[in-house]
């Protein structure tokens, strides 16, 4: 059954509690049926995964997962136990049953396994993973599992960054993993501006299932998109998706608020049909704003998504700050906040 989704998936500064108790509401409204915990900057999912969350941070989890149960949402958890791989020895693995078993204890619909954004230059890659998610698999309690590979696009710079991949590693883990397994798939590129039928079919036939998509058109959280906001419709989408991918997961922007105007016409992708009216669905992404807000956002939708930070001046920022700063709309709050620098690219936010 094909499905809808976000993924809290990025780096750098991540959404309030509160903003994510929120997007259980608005995600259903909107016609998606998944919310996926997984962001970077959260290291008892990645670099300190041994150690438990704080007291605080995993009571916040536990309503997290209430309230999405409670709202008729999945609920899920992305958990990247960063190079593992390389030294997957006895005890290495009860401390991995001991993270699995409090991750099973916020009731996960979703685990996602994720090898993503780590070196992946090692000869028995696939094997040594495949160890681990079969032992993930068998102490997990989420009846749907999805594996993120360490090369999950055909983009070059993977190998460019994280080392060249080891032969038959996709083949590999395609053969090996049980076909109700699903595998996270970006594209041709990690940040992909169309996914097109043809080369979807050749990742099924490559990893023998209908890949996930993990979308990353919205994400701006790179030394390059930070200075974006992609407040636009999503382009270079269609239904066509469907009938090559068993799933569609966003990875949004670092801005809860704004990320909810291109979200809430996305569904329409699936619904009409087709590709996206970008005007009808620009109009419809705006409905709920006043109506200055509303306006401004429009003069100013191609100057955030297409020219950015960089190319404007610092008298022009100062001038659209005091222009969106009269209103305490949360859309108008994160503009504010990204004009003013507080969203930066910060490469600390890789090494967590």
């Amino acid at each position: 059954m094909f499905f809808r989704g976000v993924i809290e998936g990025f780096y750098g500064r991540q959404w309030s509690w509160k903003s994510r108790l929120d997007y259980a509401g608005f995600l259903k409204e909107n016609g998606f049926q998944q919310y996926l915990y997984a962001p970077k900057g959260d290291s008892y999912l990645r670099s300190k995964w041994r150690e438990s969350w704080p007291e605080d941070t995993f009571s916040e989890l536990q309503t997290l997962s209430r309230h999405y149960h409670d709202n008729g949402m999945k609920w899920g958890v992305g958990f990247s136990p960063l190079e593992l791989f390389r030294d997957y020895n006895i005890s290495h693995r009860s401390a991995l049953e001991g993270k699995v078993a409090e991750i099973n204890a916020l009731n996960p619909d979703v685990l996602c396994i994720l090898f993503d954004d780590m070196p992946g230059d090692f000869p028995d890659l696939a094997k040594q993973q495949l160890a681990i998610i079969e032992d993930i698999i068998h102490a997990s309690s989420a009846t749907m599992h999805i594996v993120c590979p360490t090369y999950y696009s055909f983009d070059p710079v993977l190998e460019a960054i994280f080392g060249k991949m080891p032969k038959n590693y996709l083949d590999d883990l395609g053969a090996e993993l049980p076909d109700d397994i699903g595998i996270f798939w970006t594209g041709d590129k990690v940040i992909s501006e169309s996914l097109e039928g043809e080369s979807l079919s050749k990742v099924t036939s490559l990893l023998q299932r209908k890949p996930v998509i993990w979308d990353n058109y919205l994400a701006n959280d790179g030394r390059l998109t930070a200075d974006f906001l992609r407040v636009g419709p999503i382009k270079g989408r269609s239904s066509q998706i469907r009938d090559n991918a068993s799933g569609h997961i966003i990875n949004p922007m670092n801005q809860a608020a704004l990320s909810k105007l291109p979200l809430s016409a996305f569904n329409s992708i699936y619904t009409a049909g087709g590709n996206i009216d970008a005007d009808k669905a620009m109009r419809f992404a705006l409905n709920g704003l006043e109506v200055s807000l509303k306006n401004l956002l429009s003069r100013d939708c191609q100057l955030f998504s297409e020219v950015g930070l960089e190319q404007m001046g610092s008298s022009q920022r100062q001038t659209l700050i005091e222009e969106y700063e009269y209103s305490d709309s949360p859309v108008a709050v994160e503009i504010c906040d990204w004009l003013s620098g507080g969203y930066r690219f910060d490469p600390d936010c890789l090494t967590g």
